[in-house]
């Protein structure tokens, strides 16, 4: 479901009473939500009076500890099929896509690399490939779709790119940044990839970190779009409905393409 179920979110919103010194909401979210949705939280917790306890994560990992009864009462998710796996399971809905990604590389200082040689560099042997986890992070699932759409340039190209890239970021084991750094930021400065492929507003944020490091637009043959799905769980009180509208809303929308994300919710100029 998209924007146009805003309306019926809407509808329950203003049928809920007063905002003010409702119950603390729970909002769980992907971790590339972070700098964004912690803004927009936020700022709903200032205008509302309501406390937002926020968790940022791998969207599949989230999802798994909501299925085994982590207490969560909001769930904005790097894709639509988490969300809608809960929603199929009858835990709570509807999903709404509320933002939009992209994939772009992230490389090192030195590395020769442009949009039009970004297949070969990722080929080459001498290039150490970083991504993150596919199944527990949707970053990662993208990234298996893109290596797919490679295959169709270079014959032999997806077996190859699954087969080397190194699964850095994103999964159960995967070794956190300190805290304070941005992910990608820490793995590129630790020297543990030539390349990363992640999302180009994480892209943005490791840059601001540390500002030697190179963003890579895709070629449009190896574009890759993201879709951020949000849904209200059962049981939530109803601040957590506000904070779904508020993130739908132009105010939430404004800030999360502040951030790079595409916001479907904004009005057309």
């Amino acid at each position: 479901m998209r924007i146009p179920v805003l309306c019926a979110i809407g509808a329950a919103v203003l049928s809920a009473g007063p905002a003010i010194g409702q119950d603390t909401v729970s909002l769980v979210a992907a971790g590339s939500l972070r700098t964004a949705l912690g803004q927009v939280a936020s700022d709903f917790g200032s205008a509302h009076g309501t406390a937002v306890e926020t968790t940022f994560g791998p969207s599949g990992l989230m999802r798994q500890e909501i299925e085994g009864g982590r207490a969560a009462h909001v769930f904005a998710s790097a894709n639509m099929a988490h969300p809608c796996t809960l929603e199929e399971a009858g835990r709570g809905g509807p999903v709404v896509l509320f933002a939009r990604n992209r994939l772009c590389g992230l490389a090192q200082p030195g590395l020769e690399v442009t949009s039009a040689s970004l297949l070969d560099v990722m080929l080459s042997d001498d290039t150490r490939l970083g991504t993150s986890t596919p199944g527990a992070d949707p970053s990662g699932d993208y990234v298996w779709d893109l290596f797919g759409k490679a295959e169709g340039l270079s014959p032999g190209a997806q077996e190859a790119l699954e087969t080397k890239a190194a699964q850095l970021t994103g999964g159960p084991d995967s070794a956190p940044a300190p805290e304070g750094r941005n992910t990608y930021a820490w793995v590129m400065e630790t020297d543990r990839a030539d390349l990363f492929l992640t999302y180009c507003t994480n892209a943005v944020l490791a840059q601001r970190e540390v500002p030697d490091l190179q963003i890579v637009q895709m070629p449009e043959a190896l574009s890759v779009g993201a879709d951020y799905g949000l849904m209200v769980l059962d049981g939530a009180p109803d601040a957590a409905w506000r904070l779904a509208f508020h993130i739908l809303s132009p105010a939430g929308q404004s800030v999360l393409a502040d951030y790079g994300f595409y916001a479907p919710g904004l009005p057309k100029e």
